[in-house]
């Protein structure tokens, strides 16, 4: 029997791991909660001054990252490998979208840096009307670090790299008001939007992240591999 492997993780390892969940969340296979001082924090009562809440319409898509290693522009999967290898239609029109804006992403990328995403192409559980760019950028980051959240709006000011709605930014923001600004999607969101994710910034620096997913979101209910249906495309060039 011939083996089949994998082709290398060009940054060696995944593009993008998991954000824990507030209290509420729907929580899926391996998924965990944030600790009740962080749920607090997202959710009610900042420690002092210093904490900032940043809140955005979450995403329904498959996560994926573009790179920039020895000068050249590469797309990924969440797992870490290239995109233009995986059997996935979808990852494969990712990786051609990203030549086509390679330009672009090589003038906000520095060396070793990643930009990661949402792909949304295709429908995984959320049909979108789309009336920008397939891809939406909501972290920068090097190795393990992510960069502040004004840090990644600069480097994309003017590029037309769309990212997430901003639902709030201050202090808390509580769950039943985050529900209620993104009853109307920002990019276009057929169905209900399954979510928002908490951003909490400290003295200039990423503190932690935590999100929040409706009780009666149901996953990929839209890929073929699931529904026993053709693939629906809120994307295809």
């Amino acid at each position: 029997m011939v083996s089949k492997t994998l082709p290398p993780k060009p940054l060696g390892y995944k593009a993008y791991g998991s954000i824990p969940h507030l209290s509420g969340s729907r929580l899926g296979a391996g998924d965990h909660h944030v600790s009740p001082g962080q749920d607090k924090i997202c959710l009610s009562q900042t420690r002092d001054k210093f904490d900032e809440i940043i809140v955005q319409e979450k995403l329904d898509g498959s996560c994926t990252a573009v790179t920039k290693l020895d000068g050249q522009i590469l797309a990924l999967n969440r797992s870490g490998y290239l995109a233009s290898t995986s059997p996935y239609e979808q990852h494969q029109l990712f990786a051609y979208w990203v030549r086509l804006h390679a330009a672009t992403l090589y003038g906000v990328l520095e060396e070793g840096e990643r930009l990661v995403g949402e792909w949304l192409a295709q429908a995984h559980s959320t049909r979108y009307d789309l009336t920008h760019e397939p891809w939406v950028a909501f972290d920068l980051m090097a190795d393990a670090v992510r960069r502040p959240y004004d840090v990644m709006m600069n480097r994309l000011s003017g590029t037309g790299i769309i990212t997430p709605r901003l639902l709030h930014r201050g202090g808390p923001l509580s769950i039943q008001l985050a529900l209620y600004a993104i009853q109307i999607s920002g990019h276009g969101a057929v169905d209900p939007v399954e979510g928002a994710v908490w951003r909490v910034e400290r003295k200039g620096k990423l503190d932690f992240l935590a999100k929040y997913v409706r009780q009666d979101k149901q996953d990929g209910i839209y890929l073929p591999e699931l529904s026993g249906q053709e693939a629906i495309w809120n994307w295809r060039p």
